[in-house]
């Protein structure tokens, strides 16, 4: 009977330096748990860094692209204008898809708002590599053959394009946040130059 009670009370003794172990162990995970919290939290920073990396793959093609434009406009023949506009064009709505999704894979950056400035930039995006694709078909279907006639059809190629270059209210809306300053300070979207005597530079969208 006397060792049985004591054998208890050894049993009681052993749960309570078990209860304050745990109590401890507890406290020290809480105490982790919170380190934790603040160190994995999503800061614009993170947002940015995010999108610029994503990002950063159609800043050399958009400048490449922008660039083949250049290289032919002064004293191109109708054919190799064309040729060359038609390329571009096709590489740009490729490039400003590239940037809508490297805002979707971005996420949502955490702002105020953040939710909307990236929906709609991306929105304002893809319309835009659409409107591309639309130019592009304009361009193949200009008869290069007619000097005047191939002029003329360039004309209204050269209103959509300024139209396009015209469509940024959204992300002009995401670049006066404080989002868009993350952005600036990334090295994933600073300007790059076009490979050319010149060398043009495109900024991330």
């Amino acid at each position: 009977m006397f060792r049985g009670r004591g054998a208890l009370e050894g049993t009681h003794s052993v749960n309570k330096k078990l209860a304050v172990a745990l109590s401890g162990g507890a406290v020290l995970v809480l105490a982790l748990s919170g380190c934790s919290s603040d160190e994995d939290k999503f800061t614009v920073d993170d947002w940015a860094k995010k999108y610029c990396d994503a990002a950063k793959p159609q800043l050399k093609k958009e400048a490449a692209a922008e660039e083949l434009i250049r290289s032919t406009a002064s004293d191109g023949k109708p054919g190799d204008i064309q040729t060359a506009d038609s390329k571009a064009f096709k590489d740009l709505s490729n490039v400003y898809k590239g940037y809508a999704d490297a805002f979707r894979t971005a996420g949502t950056p955490p702002i105020d708002g953040g939710e909307k400035l990236v929906k709609d930039a991306a929105a304002e995006l893809d319309a835009n590599s659409t409107s591309y694709l639309d130019l592009k078909k304009q361009v193949d279907g200009l008869d290069a053959g007619d000097q005047q006639k191939f002029a003329d059809g360039l004309r209204p190629v050269a209103d959509g394009l300024a139209k396009i270059e015209q469509n940024q209210n959204a992300r002009d809306k995401l670049r006066a946040s404080e989002a868009g300053q993350a952005m600036t300070k990334q090295p994933g979207c600073k300007p790059v130059a076009a490979p050319g005597p010149a060398g043009s530079a495109a900024s991330s969208r």
